[in-house]
């Protein structure tokens, strides 16, 4: 009777035991891989924000082109990235903007020139939005809207207005009211605490 009851229990402990072992085997050997893949991604990203084309979409152009034009820059307890011409002048700067969207929080890099008068480009680093919904904020459609914009028009902050409001200049994603409302609340709060903080305003 006790071998019937412990033979189970011993079972379990070693298959157990055998799937953790491979778990953090698989953990331990895919890390630089995983970490490798998400620089690149980040990379690309950048890269996209500033409307740098590398010469192809392979990981090693994608990384060259990243190292010959993008540097960092220290910024409040974190950095943000910075666009180098050819002959070393500073094209702009790329900075983290971020907040809660309608299912978690959503990360994203808007960049603005060099003097601080037009964004650049948008794009987003991580969100949990609803695919087909407020997930369509990761769209070349909607991201596209930002570039070019004129910042030196913008009155008490408010950078991004969505049509049809006075001011308008991009439009919002139809069906996902609370996303792209979130996504104008902190690019507005965060473009203007790093533009106050370069003296712009």
């Amino acid at each position: 009777m006790k071998k019937s009851f412990i033979f189970p229990i011993i079972f379990m402990i070693v298959v157990t035991a055998i799937f953790t072992f491979v778990l953090a085997f698989l953990n331990h050997s895919t890390a630089e891989r995983i970490a490798l893949n998400k620089e690149l991604e980040l990379s690309r990203k950048i890269l996209y924000i500033f409307n740098i084309e590398p010469q192809s979409e392979e990981p090693a152009d994608v990384l060259r082109a990243f190292e010959e034009s993008i540097g960092t820059m220290a910024y409040e307890d974190n950095f943000i990235y910075v666009y180098y011409g050819d002959d070393g002048e500073i094209l702009g700067y790329a900075v983290p903007v971020g907040g809660p969207g309608l299912w978690g929080s959503v990360e994203a890099y808007i960049g603005v020139s060099h003097d601080y008068s037009i964004i650049l480009g948008l794009d987003f680093i991580s969100h949990s939005e609803t695919p087909g919904l407020g997930g369509r904020i990761s769209e070349d459609d909607f991201k596209e809207q930002f570039r070019g914009l004129d910042l030196t028009k913008a009155r008490d902050g408010n950078y991004i207005i969505y049509r049809p409001a006075p001011g308008g200049n991009v439009d919002a994603i139809a069906g996902a009211t609370l996303t792209s409302k979130s996504v104008s609340n902190f690019i507005n709060e965060d473009l203007d605490k790093f533009l106050k903080g370069r003296g712009n305003n």
